[in-house]
């Protein structure tokens, strides 16, 4: 299972580290293991995220996730996406943003650097819409319920995670984005680039995740229709294709799971920065961590984990809560990667430990009730 599971993110890892190897010696090969570490500990959260939603796919559409997913998550996020930036920040053809990136790695990092609120902002948003969403919704399992329990009975006021994002982003924009910076001889105000990405982020959350969520709702219907058109598929012996069980629901919820990963990778591009500035390497060492968080996220699935463990998800989207703290926050102040990381390892270790107790709580009242059971059916007999 454990072979079958990660094996693809085994076999990524080894060619990714000779390529290193090959490319820059030894010193290159550091370099892309301690990048494929800081993906992975960086998007473990989202791990534990995106199982919640592909436990709700099917095995065609988790297939689909592991593999097409895979290469908008490698050469999209990883490669594609910080040429992408230069070139939209720096009014620079995609050919000379990769020239530039290749051939003058300060410059193409310091472009990038410029790049940040507008990433920050963008990324922050849409995590922190996530993390309103889900706060605000009532649930039968509450973690920590001091402040679950008082946000789930606000959330029932209308658009209210949208008021208090908007709110969040307007304070960031004149807190921390009031200074002008230089860029290419021009002063710039970071305060319009923070608020325009922002609701760019926020745009973008709610043009996917509404159409997610419409199609989730659908799920149901489509899935009995599904079960009985297997039905009769048995019965004619005609076999249907593994699209066809799909459906759109499965396809606006990958896509969904998509800008979800693009979102969680905006830290961890930034952060290779502080490690490396050539792109080959960086698209190296977060593409083999990036394979790590998908395979996990399978993992997660396939063992019933988040049944078992009911407060990891809620420990992830604290986590994802944090992060769009941090990402707000970094658009004026630099914080370490380590302690990014950190907060999400640390909210999703104590949510399992809190489900561990939880189980071992469970498991000891059932053996109580049973034992009492027992007893009373042995003084009945006597």
């Amino acid at each position: 299972m454990l072979l079958k599971t990660f094996g693809w993110s085994f076999a990524i890892t080894a060619v990714g580290l000779a390529v290193a190897v090959l490319y820059g010696g030894w010193e290159a090969f550091g370099i892309v293991a301690i990048l494929s570490i800081l993906e992975i500990s960086l998007s473990f959260d989202n791990a534990v995220v995106n199982a919640g939603i592909l436990k709700k796919m099917n095995a065609f559409w988790q297939k689909i996730f592991l593999t097409v997913g895979v290469l908008i998550a490698v050469f999209g996020m990883r490669l594609v996406f910080p040429v992408v930036i230069v070139a939209v920040t720096a009014k620079k053809s995609p050919i000379e943003a990769v020239n530039l990136a290749l051939t003058d790695k300060d410059q193409y990092q310091q472009l990038v650097t410029d790049a940040h609120p507008a990433i920050a902002a963008f990324g922050g948003m849409f995590l922190l819409m996530i993390f309103l969403d889900f706060i605000f919704e009532d649930r039968d399992i509450q973690w920590l319920r001091w402040i679950e329990r008082p946000l789930a009975k606000l959330g029932k006021v209308d658009m209210l995670s949208v008021c208090i994002a908007l709110v969040v982003l307007l304070i960031t924009s004149f807190t921390f984005a009031t200074h002008a910076h230089q860029h290419g001889g021009a002063h710039v105000d970071k305060a319009q680039t923070v608020l325009i990405s922002g609701i760019a982020g926020l745009i973008t959350y709610m043009v996917v995740g509404g159409l997610s969520g419409y199609f989730e709702d659908r799920l149901e219907e489509e899935e009995e229709r599904e079960h009985e058109e297997e039905e009769e598929a048995a019965r004619t012996g005609k076999k249907r294709s593994a699209v066809a069980l799909a459906g759109q629901a499965a396809f606006f919820m990958f896509l969904y799971l998509e800008v979800l990963d693009a979102s969680f990778s905006f830290d961890g591009v930034i952060g290779a920065f502080a490690i490396t500035n050539d792109i080959v390497l960086m698209a190296l060492g977060l593409g083999i961590g990036a394979m790590y968080v998908r395979s996990l996220t399978v993992y997660l699935v396939r063992q019933g984990t988040l049944d078992d463990y009911v407060y990891l998800e809620h420990g992830a989207h604290y986590a994802i809560g944090a992060l769009a703290v941090i990402l707000m926050v970094t658009i004026q102040y630099q914080i370490n990667e380590v302690i990014t990381g950190l907060v999400g390892v640390v909210l999703i270790g104590w949510s399992f430990w809190s489900s561990v107790r939880r189980n071992r709580a469970l498991a000891e009242a059932e053996g109580k009730a049973a034992g009492s059971d027992e007893k009373t059916e042995i003084s009945s007999g006597v």
